[in-house]
């Protein structure tokens, strides 16, 4: 019986250890590719548009703060001449609408309605990169996200195709609560980029786009 228990112990603790693996070693992997990638705002390399990927609303339908400093910061890449155009990409569900809070804070902080494209069919990041190329025709960006998504978001766009830079949108102190669950949870999410990206190859929805404005999207 003791010889049971042995192997059993043996059998879980290498089952854990290769479940640690599997979240450590994606996270690692998108840490590394991204570590020439990211610069300040100031330092990065102009390009016509800059993608916003959504991050939740309250219950009022106002962005989080979370989503609230992202949409600053490619607000202020706009007024800084380093983009001539914003992707706001996010989920849209009855009520709940991420991409038209996201242009009313963009309008709100000084970018113009004609600058701004939304995409209500962005509910990952995978299918935000995916949609950007193969939708809105874009094959190069700044991504506009929290660092601890910048890794997985530039190691996605650039294995679909789209040749991207990041700027990080950390504009203030979040409570440890909120960057323990995002942290958290970019461990899971990244493993699943690394399928989808590498295994499964999903097909987001790719229909016309939906825009805000009347504007090409491409000059």
């Amino acid at each position: 019986m003791n010889k049971i228990f042995s192997v059993l112990g043996k059998i879980i603790r290498a089952a854990i250890l290769m479940g640690l693996t599997a979240l450590i070693v994606p996270r690692l992997v998108t840490a590394i590719h991204a570590y020439t990638r990211v610069y300040i705002l100031q330092e990065v390399p102009p390009s016509q548009f800059a993608i916003v990927f959504g991050a939740g609303l309250w219950w009022d339908g106002q962005p989080t703060p979370v989503l609230r400093d992202r949409v600053a910061t490619a607000a202020e890449l706009y007024r800084a001449g380093k983009v001539t155009r914003l992707l706001l990409s996010g989920s849209q569900s009855g009520t709940y609408n991420e991409p038209e809070a996201m242009r009313s804070y963009a309008i709100s902080l000084g970018v113009p309605a004609e600058a701004i494209q939304t995409d209500n069919a962005g509910d990952r990041t995978y299918d935000t990169c995916y949609r950007a190329l193969k939708v809105y025709d874009i094959h190069s960006a700044i991504l506009v996200t929290q660092n601890f998504h910048l890794p997985r978001a530039l190691y996605t766009c650039n294995q679909l195709g789209i040749e991207v830079s990041g700027v990080a949108a950390d504009r203030g102190d979040y409570r440890r609560s909120t960057l323990a669950y995002w942290n958290l949870r970019e461990l899971l999410a990244t493993l699943t980029a690394m399928v989808d990206i590498h295994l499964l190859h999903p097909l987001p929805i790719v229909s016309d786009p939906p825009t805000s404005v009347d504007i090409p999207l491409i000059d």
